[in-house]
């Protein structure tokens, strides 16, 4: 959720901010901006609403020669997209001059700003903005203001500045990942980090920061990575990190491996057309080392708890958002059915304020792609101070939640640009399959099943890879219905969740209404929305709950209702009664949500072309919800 580019070094900065902002579009943005200090100190600031392009332009036809600068993509929380809201953000009186103006890019949200603006005014400052950020930048403003006229501030010292910093740091509530540079200082800059992420690239003569690693490909293969609380002193030639309660630390450099191609549409159209081709690889990224024959059990190394604490587990939690809860409901229905544990899914968001009873032999699992869901992180933390262990199932390594949890287990579905999630929640459920088959094998699941639970995830990849070959018929199903105000998704037992997923998908990209449903509660509502202008999604699989969804079927058809069938069988009746069948392999019932999701997926992504929609990029939405 937003993005920041930083740059100090010897190349001029311009192309480095802009392509960075470039590869931080998918994390969603209304505005954005750059901030250069100019070889003769001063401040100069470009700032646009709409698309970095937009900004680009601006920037092309007036640009600032500079080796310093800082970069952001806005996603509005406090006040409108406009130009006067969007950052970099200055702070500065003009009663006091110039000499320590400064301008600040922040991610985040300050949850006490209202106060603080207050106090601020009263002392003369005045505000251009609705922001938060503002609030950020005027209050070090007065702050190293302060300093100076106490004689407790010298100019040359960057680390008089960071002092200035953390004391403002210090009477910030809420979250914040920021950039600052200053008037007349060409030669450094500070960032900081509390809960919103922040990585330093190590250059050689330079150095680079941003928001997260996509930027960084290519310009360097060594990153730092800030921590919760953590300030950096931010040269050309050094990086200094400062911690709040221990002082100076040393930065831990890892090695940034993945390849810069991995950012790049790769000849599809979009990354989200890209990303769902790319699950079959992704599925068996997932279960890659990870079956054990001999055993007919999962191997998952990465949970850090000693068999006899697992086997001490009576329940699980599992959390999320978004798309990441709907994958949780699927394991929730795999891990009770295969595994006989009690399962319980919590909304993230609630779960952090419910405050509900938990036992102490309940182990709780966050569920991300990104590793930095502000909701997910709260909901962990407040589950560890009660003392439960906390797991993740995330898909960015290094990232907060992969962090700060007690154990879990990667993904290695790869980047996932687009905002709309495709491959990470596949690979969830497959992640989730296999946490099923693991504690399965630990309680009462036999040899000879565990063995064809394993059978049944090897051949998983190459029935995806069957299930995109639907794409030519959904192309014409899209075409037909892509004028819909209302759609309808059905589904009962493993496949409720995944109508749950196929609406989201269609809201996120289309900005067309839809809902999802266990079928058998229509009738006690939704059903009232029916009528020949509603379609309605059937997926059917031939579980036990066939004949029961047939009926919901019927009862659509008897009130008009256009229905398009995804299934992995098809008979007579069904033949009579949809007016389109999508045909997808038949696995086993609690892996039929993986396989009947891809044309889902590809359905929500041919109406949104056709609308003229911004597939990778929808409205209002970011890729990485760093804030509540």
């Amino acid at each position: 959720m937003c993005g920041i580019v930083g740059y100090i070094g010897k190349s001029d900065t311009t192309e480095f901010l802009l392509q960075g902002l470039y590869r931080l579009e998918y994390r969603g943005y209304d505005s954005a901006g750059l901030c250069f200090v100019r070889d003769d100190g001063l401040l100069e600031r470009r700032r646009s609403v709409g698309r970095i392009s937009n900004l680009e332009t601006l920037v092309r036809r007036q640009p600032v020669p500079s080796r310093i600068g800082i970069g952001h993509t806005r996603w509005a929380t406090h006040g409108a997209a406009t130009e006067s809201n969007a950052h970099p953000h200055y702070g500065g009186h003009p009663e006091f001059g110039g000499l320590s103006d400064l301008a600040l890019v922040h991610n985040g949200v300050i949850e006490n700003y209202q106060d603080l603006k207050q106090e601020l005014m009263e002392d003369g400052y005045s505000f251009q903005s609705q922001t938060d950020t503002e609030v950020v930048a005027q209050l070090l403003h007065r702050t190293i203001f302060q300093m100076r006229q106490a004689g407790e501030l010298n100019d040359q010292s960057p680390i008089d500045f960071a002092t200035a910093l953390r004391d403002v740091l210090a009477r910030l509530r809420g979250t914040y990942g920021l950039v600052v540079m200053f008037h007349g200082k060409p030669d450094f800059l500070l960032a900081a980090r509390c809960g919103s992420p922040l990585v330093i690239g190590v250059g050689q003569g330079e150095q680079f920061i941003a928001s997260d690693p996509a930027p960084l490909y290519g310009k360097t293969d060594k990153i730092i990575t800030l921590v919760d609380h953590q300030i950096a002193i931010i040269t050309s030639r050094s990086i200094q990190v400062i911690q709040r309660d221990t002082g100076t630390v040393q930065p831990s450099i890892q090695v940034l491996t993945q390849g810069q191609d991995s950012h790049s549409c790769e000849g599809y159209e979009h990354y989200m057309h890209k990303e769902i081709y790319q699950q079959p690889e992704a599925i068996r990224n997932a279960i890659r080392g990870r079956l054990d024959r001999d055993d007919a059990t999962a191997k998952l190394g990465g949970l850090n708890l000693t068999v006899p604490q697992l086997r001490n587990i009576e329940r699980l939690v599992l959390t999320g958002c978004g798309t990441s809860w709907h994958s949780a409901l699927i394991g929730e229905y795999m891990i009770e059915q295969i595994s006989r544990m009690p399962v319980e899914v919590e909304y993230a968001s609630e779960l952090r304020y419910r405050n509900p009873p938990v036992d102490k032999q309940t182990l709780v699992f966050g569920i991300t792609q990104s590793g930095e869901t502000a909701d997910t992180l709260a909901a962990l933390r407040e589950m560890q101070r009660k003392g439960h262990p906390t797991l993740a199932i995330c898909n960015n390594i290094g990232s907060s939640i992969a962090r700060e949890a007690d154990g879990g287990i990667y993904l290695h579905a790869g980047p996932e640009i687009g905002v709309a999630s495709t491959k990470a929640f596949t690979s969830q459920v497959v992640v989730l399959a296999l946490l099923a088959l693991y504690f399965g094998r630990m309680r009462h699941l036999s040899f000879e099943d565990g063995l064809r639970w394993i059978d049944e995830l090897e051949a998983l990849a190459d029935q995806v890879q069957v299930a995109l070959q639907t794409e030519e018929q959904i192309k014409q199903i899209a075409y037909e219905f892509q004028d819909a105000t209302n759609v309808l998704y059905l589904g009962r037992n493993y496949l409720f969740p995944t109508a749950l997923e196929g609406a989201l998908k269609l809201k996120e990209i289309s900005y067309i209404h839809a809902e999802g449903y266990p079928a058998a509660e229509m009738k006690h509502g939704p059903i009232a929305l029916v009528d020949q202008h509603t379609p309605s999604v059937f997926l059917i699989s031939k579980g036990l709950v066939y004949d029961k969804i047939m009926s919901n079927l019927q009862e659509v058809k008897a009130r008009g209702g256009p229905v398009i069938a995804v299934t992995d069988r098809v008979d007579s009746q069904l033949e009579k009664l949809a007016d389109r069948i999508i045909l997808v392999p038949s696995v086993a019932e609690p892996l039929q949500p993986v396989v009947s999701v891809v044309p889902l997926q590809l359905l929500a992504y041919h109406i949104a072309l056709l609308r003229g929609c911004d597939v990778d990029k929808p409205r209002n939405l970011a890729k990485s919800v760093t804030v509540e």
